[in-house]
């Protein structure tokens, strides 16, 4: 699942593709029509499918439609990576323990919304982020893998948000695995 440019999405794709991964990507959902992962599901060859969620009536709709799409598909496991959208208890419980979330900020701190900005404001030293299973209560799910990333004098949100962006896309793919294992 992505909302945006699809790095981390990709990211798993190749992590399948070249065997430190033992899965497949099945099928991206984007809830942003013309959002850059549906360029990197057609280049990649993986089927892509929009649910716009600015067409549904709620939160709930969107995430029925998504359990609906996933179970049609066949789909075990989810990835929310780069949703950029709040899922309700329709989703969790479809696939209870099999929806995981990559988030930028070493959890429990900076939850939500710009957690780089959060972590810059705050004036930490030390960033990173989290690959974590998904709960109702938002950035609050069992924590599966973490990486850190130091905060340098010179950064600013594009810097470190890169720089964190590169450990999201190598801690994803083990985060998958153990989520896998159970």
């Amino acid at each position: 699942m992505a909302s945006g440019s699809g790095s981390n999405f990709e990211a798993l794709v190749h992590a399948c593709r070249d065997g430190r991964l033992l899965a497949e990507v099945a099928l991206l959902v984007v809830n942003n029509p013309g959002c850059s992962a549906q360029q990197r599901a057609k280049r990649l060859a993986v089927p892509c499918q929009v649910l716009n969620h600015r067409s549904m009536a709620s939160r709930e709709a969107l995430d029925q439609a998504l359990v609906t799409t996933f179970q049609s598909a066949g789909v075990d496991f989810l990835v929310m990576a780069g949703w950029m959208r709040v899922v309700t208890p329709t989703l969790i419980n479809a696939f209870p323990d099999r929806l995981i979330n990559i988030h930028p900020s070493l959890l429990p701190s900076f939850r939500g919304l710009d957690a780089v900005g959060q972590a810059l404001a705050a004036g930490v030293t030390l960033a990173g982020c989290t690959a974590h299973l998904v709960c109702e209560e938002v950035d609050a799910g069992r924590i599966l893998v973490q990486a850190a990333v130091p905060v340098l004098a010179t950064d600013d949100h594009a810097s470190l948000s890169a720089r964190i962006q590169r450990q999201e896309h190598r801690i994803l793919p083990l985060a998958v695995a153990l989520a896998c294992q159970g």
